[in-house]
């Protein structure tokens, strides 16, 4: 389960996409739980937060990610990722700090666009152990599992080509992985709390190297109004499904 509390959220920039007015934020916070289902079982299993606010002329975002008690007794979550933007939500500088049951981990991204292309240094802090760095570019734009939350979110949907295949590039940290993203259309949504939507489905495919498939699919649900609200990720697990409910 711990491989989905946030990458399932990973939401990505489709920079081939048509993109409407520069989305500008002033301070914001979504509150999501995350939901096991598997057949007849509904499991509240976790809460997720994504907040963002001004820092001059960019953005700084964090989420933070805990499972809820009944679930800390099979395995504890207590995950945050941080992230520094500009204006347009291109990454500055990606944190990712990790504390699972005994494990513990800090990935810092410090990233560098240049023109079209992207760089990045990766520095990957554990416990007992030297710290580990690795580069990693790419010749268009490039994002992190934080940032492509805002840019998934000032794409123009409306112009888009219904179930066309666009592609993206993320930096995880420690990895280059190839982001294949499809645009399925407009659905009707239900959420937990029997609220109502119109939604923007799309549907994500992670893969590294050869096409190798990092992930199973992930299908993401955001809100046809102008605020472009994730409302529902949804993952499968070997045993089930993860859902992330957005939770007003």
């Amino acid at each position: 389960m711990r491989k989905y509390i946030f990458s399932i959220m990973a939401l990505v920039a489709l920079v081939m996409a048509p993109c409407v007015n520069a989305l500008t934020l002033t301070s914001e916070r979504l509150n999501y739980q995350i939901v096991y289902h598997w057949g007849a079982i509904w499991k509240h299993a976790g809460d997720a937060t994504l907040s963002v606010t001004r820092s001059g002329n960019g953005y700084n975002a964090m989420l933070t990610g805990k499972t809820r008690s009944w679930a800390d007794k099979i395995y504890t979550v207590r995950d945050t990722l941080k992230c520094s933007m500009g204006s347009n939500f291109r990454p500055i500088k990606y944190e990712k700090f990790t504390h699972e049951n005994n494990y513990y981990a800090h990935d810092v991204v410090s990233f560098n666009s240049s023109g079209s292309g992207t760089t990045a240094n990766c520095a990957r802090y554990r416990k007992d152990k030297p710290t580990a760095t690795i580069s990693l570019s790419h010749s268009g734009a490039a994002y992190d599992m934080l940032s492509v939350f805002y840019m998934l979110r000032n794409l123009d949907f409306a112009k888009m080509e219904a179930n066309k295949v666009y592609k993206s590039c993320v930096f995880s940290g420690k990895k280059k992985e190839t982001l294949t993203i499809k645009y399925v259309g407009i659905q009707p949504l239900q959420l937990r709390d029997k609220s109502r939507y119109q939604a923007f489905h799309v549907v994500l495919t992670f893969t590294v190297g050869n096409g190798t498939k990092s992930s199973d699919d992930i299908d993401v649900y955001i809100s046809t109004d102008a605020q472009r609200i994730p409302l529902l990720v949804v993952g499968k697990l070997k045993i089930g499904e993860i859902k992330c409910y957005y939770a007003k």
